[in-house]
């Protein structure tokens, strides 16, 4: 269809209803979680996304409501997803991309395509869902979660969203990725036992978990630590087998030993720094301003996610790629003393 035969779309839907782009607009935030945890990248998802909605605005016609259109979104994003993994490499995040390293190895920097890339909960999540899908769909952007699915073939990946995530039966599936059905169930298996064979139990992945009170209290602490720069209590917040990772840098870190030594050496200069909660894969984060010159601006420095496990911190992930992070959550670009 081309897009001078496309429907308007501003114009009421042939049942009465509303505008095609106000309908196909109020299911974004659903499809742009669904791509990101498809291609691990929240840049991609929004194109991705884009890509959709064009595709479904020059459908519409052909929308013929047997399923919702929220289903049919999907179908349609999924196929855009997988188009674009046929020809990408998957994201890494430096944890699985090389060994442990130390404090005294040199910074190698990777392009931004070669990483995983946190997202914003606000574009992800979608302010309708109830409560028990919401809790899902929050467990099923975690960094963790989304950096096991990279490492399954992309339609393997594209069955166990479906399936697992979005709650689709076998039936839906194998036909939305045209498919039989048994050819789904043994893709979801198949996808199960490559994640368990990585140590992400699905289930346990994605069962409910919000923060308990004493994780409350223990970010809480971290920021009260970090903001005085108490790095002997920032690090006894942390597990003992904690990692901090800095993409687009490769070297990553694990240990108390060696994060201490990096605070106190080379991350000398957050010292004085200031942060401003947001919430990032579905876990708390914070936008990270470094202290300018004497009466200046603090300055935009690192997007950290917290990863916790138990009453400890787990990774500490400060993404660098403040120019295009901070705009999409919304934080300032200074902050004034």
């Amino acid at each position: 269809m081309s897009l001078d035969t496309a429907p308007d779309p501003t114009e009421p839907d042939a049942r009465g209803g509303e505008p095609a782009a106000q309908r196909l607009e109020s299911h974004r935030a659903a499809l742009v979680g669904h791509c990101y945890r498809m291609l691990g990248s929240a840049i991609d998802a929004d194109d991705a996304v884009q890509e959709t909605m064009v595709r479904a605005w020059r459908g519409m016609s052909g929308f013929d409501g047997r399923a919702s259109l929220r289903t049919w979104l999907v179908r349609i994003a999924t196929n855009v997803c997988l188009d674009a993994l046929s020809h990408r490499s998957r994201r890494e995040r430096p944890m699985s991309s090389g060994s442990v390293g130390t404090v005294d190895d040199e910074l190698v920097a990777r392009p931004r395509t070669h990483w995983l890339e946190p997202i914003d909960d606000a574009s992800a999540l979608p302010p309708d869902a109830d409560a028990s899908e919401a809790i899902v769909l929050r467990q099923s952007i975690r960094l963790a979660f989304v950096a096991a699915l990279q490492h399954l073939p992309a339609r393997q990946r594209a069955v166990l969203l479906l399936r697992e995530v979005l709650g689709w039966s076998a039936r839906e599936v194998a036909e939305g990725l045209e498919m039989s059905v048994p050819a789904a169930n043994s893709a979801l298996q198949r996808a199960r036992a490559t994640l368990a064979e990585r140590s992400m139990d699905v289930d346990v992945a994605l069962s409910p978990s919000p923060l308990s009170p004493a994780q409350v209290e223990l970010v809480d602490r971290y920021v009260d630590a970090f903001h005085r720069y108490d790095v002997e209590a920032l690090v006894a917040l942390l597990r003992e087998d904690a990692t901090l990772s800095m993409p687009p840098y490769s070297l990553w870190l694990r240990g108390h030993e060696s994060i201490s030594a990096w605070l106190l050496g080379h991350g000398i200069g957050c010292r004085g720094s200031r942060l401003v909660p947001t919430a990032a894969c579905g876990c708390p984060a914070f936008g990270q301003y470094r202290a300018g010159p004497p009466g200046q601006p603090h300055q935009p420095w690192s997007l950290i996610v917290l990863e916790l496990r138990g009453e400890r911190i787990a990774a500490l992930n400060h993404f660098l790629d403040t120019e295009s992070l901070f705009p999409r959550f919304g934080l300032p670009p200074r902050l004034e003393t």
